[in-house]
């Protein structure tokens, strides 16, 4: 089984971004369980959403601690939130930053990946200029780091999952997709 944790801030869609990854994942024949944490946040405050999928049937039911891979959608996030707690050993986290993964600083038993999701998701018109949604972007590279989700397929189900510019989301994905190497 993978376990995926996604770091945003209410209003940057990582919840509605699990749910779309999720969707990728089951339609390629896995099985999936995505779910968001948060309580009372307001727009801009630190939330969490949880993926996990597997071959076989997930019995699991509580929180992702553990995670394989860990996907950041603000680095500003890394200032208040742990986002390494309790990745395992060999995983990777992927931060959405202008940065090299050497200038984040983190160090541990994992691989750091970096993408300037924000750029990307300004560049295809999707949020406003002070405020771009990543969420989108930010699902390119996790299908990419994990391989769990087909890029195609990812991106059929974000232009059937977005409200607005489901064109525009796609492309994101797609651009974060090709620009991460492995």
């Amino acid at each position: 089984m993978i376990e995926i944790r996604f770091h945003g801030r209410g209003g940057q869609g990582a919840a509605s971004g699990c749910t779309i990854f999720a969707d990728a994942a089951f339609r390629g024949g896995k099985k999936v369980q995505a779910f968001p944490m948060f309580g009372v946040e307001r727009r801009g405050a630190p939330v969490a959403s949880f993926v996990r999928i597997s071959e076989s049937e997930i019995r699991a039911r509580h929180n992702i601690y553990t995670p394989d891979h860990v996907f950041v959608f603000s680095e500003t996030l890394m200032a208040t939130v742990n986002c390494t707690d309790g990745l395992k050993p060999g995983g990777t986290i992927t931060v959405n930053t202008h940065k090299t993964p050497e200038e984040l600083g983190l160090e541990g038993d994992f691989r750091v990946f970096t993408v300037n999701a924000t750029q990307i998701a300004a560049k295809h018109g999707l949020g406003s200029v002070s405020a771009p949604i990543v969420n989108t972007a930010m699902l390119g590279a996790a299908a990419r780091i994990t391989g769990q989700a087909d890029i195609e397929r990812l991106m059929e189900c974000i232009r059937e999952a977005v409200p607005s510019k489901p064109e525009e989301n796609a492309r994101a994905a797609r651009e974060t997709f090709d620009a991460l190497a492995l």
